[in-house]
């Protein structure tokens, strides 16, 4: 025997199966909808987001010529390149089994960052150092103690042109934390995150060009996309009126060395080589004398006398000063 209130009506039944019917026609429309998502990894930042590092990259290369040249021995040409963004595995895939990457934390950055260098490009630059033609091919599949210690200064060198170009935007400090030559154990990021590559096309004078390249993850990079992206970046200094009120107060106390010229003689060599104590130069005074301020007139005025002191009146002052 059955409760005929615990049991559903036709109708009843009915309304349900159709709702199920409708729910599951909704969800094959949506099924394909649906898509994997991870924070933090939505996209890779636009070039205009880190135009910045372009900038950078720029004064970075006139630091490297100066730290490369002492090492080759003679002038070095480096030329920026654009950067590009790419996940970890597919850059590290493209690198060679045998190569020098070199891991340094900056902080406040997050996470770290290498510097990448050719080994036949320590080669050539010890063989340059040594003096030799510096067209040195690398051999074996080890640094020497000589390349190594060449390796240390030129990546430390790296850095603190990476540091002073940073100065602007963020002061960081930084710190060495290993060195690896199998492309293998690089570890910056996850194999799926995305970099930042930015490579330096290094040409010695006399020998082959080389790629020296820098990699940011691009998380690290993330909260100074908006300074990076900015054409000035803000002065973190005192508010403008108050900048200006003491630049100029400032200004009106630099002291400026001022002269006058009374005349200007000519002699021959043999009359300056024959010149003895008691000799007289006979000059003209010219009737107006100029005020020259850093080798800029600023006035003219004639000469005279005050308190028993000789001076010069101002009579003119030359325009647009």
């Amino acid at each position: 025997m059955t409760d005929d209130s615990s049991t559903l009506g036709d109708d009843v039944l009915g309304a349900l199966m159709a709702e199920l019917t409708e729910v599951e026609k909704g969800g094959d429309d949506t099924a394909g909808k649906v898509m994997p998502f991870t924070f933090g990894q939505d996209s890779f930042a636009s070039a205009d987001r880190l135009s910045g590092l372009e900038r950078m990259a720029e004064r970075l290369a006139r630091h490297l010529r100066g730290v490369l040249e002492p090492f080759a021995r003679g002038k070095v040409q480096v030329t920026a390149e654009r950067h590009h963004t790419e996940r970890f595995d597919s850059w590290r895939a493209g690198l060679p089994s045998f190569t020098s990457l070199s891991l340094y934390r900056l902080r406040p950055l997050k996470g770290g960052l290498l510097v990448v260098v050719e080994p036949d490009f320590v080669t050539a630059m010890v063989d340059a150092f040594y003096g030799g033609s510096g067209l040195a091919a690398k051999r074996g599949r080890e640094f020497t103690p000589t390349e190594e210690r060449l390796l240390g200064r030129l990546t430390d060198g790296v850095i603190e042109g990476v540091v002073s170009v940073w100065g602007d935007i963020a002061p960081l400090s930084p710190t060495f934390v290993s060195r690896e030559t199998n492309a293998a154990y690089a570890s910056l990021v996850r194999a799926d995150e995305p970099v930042v590559v930015q490579r330096f096309v290094v040409t010695p004078g006399t020998g082959r060009s080389a790629i020296v390249s820098i990699i940011y993850p691009l998380a690290a990079l993330r909260p100074y996309e908006g300074q990076l992206a900015a054409k000035v970046h803000a002065d973190h200094g005192p508010a403008d009126g108050e900048w200006r009120a003491r630049m100029a107060q400032a200004l009106t106390q630099v002291q400026l060395p001022v002269r006058s010229v009374l005349a200007r003689p000519e002699l021959t060599v043999a009359q300056l080589m024959a010149l003895k104590v008691g000799d007289v130069i006979p000059i003209t005074l010219a009737p107006r004398i100029p005020l020259i301020v850093a080798n800029r007139r600023l006035a003219y005025g004639t000469i005279g006398e005050q308190e028993g002191r000789a001076a010069l009146m101002i009579e003119q002052v030359e325009q647009g000063q």
